[in-house]
């Protein structure tokens, strides 16, 4: 694999980082590819149930390395053909991170900027370090994003900011994206990474069949047309899922122990 991309497993979490700190991990192709090469990896690893991904300090990513783009560059590697990702989707999203079966947590470490911003709004949830910022520059540098900003923004701090961020260009705090709703939590810069992992953690902790399918079926209601939908396809789930009752006989001593720690 690409060193532009680092992967370490531990505790059955991966932590996948972009490492191009010099360009503030601008996606290149190079990049691009070995972020696709390392989720699908981390999905088909029996050793893994979650992953944390982020990027080598200073930034999460400066977006779409624009050199590259513009041919100011080499290309940094071959292109691939479709269907080997990194591409867009039947629906007209281009993925820069493939869909997996496992939870991806953003840790986001500094500025994560259109294309770089992206990446973090197609992980599953996020938490930022106090260096984070967020921003759309898509308009400012005269492009049009195909990466979901605009829907995914949309979806999660409401049209209206979504709609300011896209038509300034101005970057968000990350106390004004945890304000928002766009991260879930907001941490020292220092504890960023250990407080991602105990989250992923937390995961890991779980029954594994049950996280991947609850994870499958908030995709699902992402898309219900109406609450009533929404509300069927989970009577739907609920009905068709089967357990083992001595499994979760099993499981319930852990599961009053661990809220009583947590309520403590």
């Amino acid at each position: 694999m690409s060193d532009t991309v680092l992967v370490d497993i531990s505790d059955r979490v991966a932590t996948v980082t972009m490492n191009r700190p010099d360009a503030r991990n601008a996606i290149n192709r190079e990049l691009s590819y070995a972020l696709w090469d390392a989720l699908l990896g981390a999905n088909d690893d029996d050793d893994v149930d979650a992953v944390v991904l982020t990027g080598t300090d200073p930034a999460f990513s400066a977006g779409v390395d624009l050199k590259e783009v513009a041919g100011q560059a080499p290309s940094s590697a071959p292109s691939r053909a479709p269907g080997e990702g990194p591409e867009r989707d039947e629906n007209g999203l281009y993925r820069f991170l493939p869909v997996i079966d496992k939870p991806v947590i953003g840790a986001v470490n500094g500025v994560a900027v259109t294309g770089g911003f992206e990446i973090a709004l197609q992980c599953t949830f996020l938490v930022a370090s106090d260096r984070a910022r967020f921003a759309d520059t898509h308009a400012r540098v005269g492009i049009m994003p195909g990466g979901g900003i605009t829907v995914l923004m949309a979806q999660s701090m409401g049209l209206r900011r979504a709609i300011e961020l896209s038509l300034t260009g101005n970057f968000l705090t990350a106390d004004e994206a945890f304000r928002l709703g766009l991260v879930n939590h907001v941490v020292p810069h220092d504890e960023l990474l250990p407080f991602a992992r105990t989250l992923a953690g937390d995961i890991v902790s779980n029954d594994q069949r049950g996280v991947q399918r609850l994870l499958q079926h908030y995709r699902e209601i992402a898309n219900a047309p109406t609450l009533d939908d929404a509300h069927r396809i989970e009577g739907a789930m609920a009905e068709s899922w089967v357990f083992a009752p001595a499994d979760v006989g099993q499981r319930r001593t852990a599961v009053t122990e661990r809220g009583r720690t947590q309520n403590s």
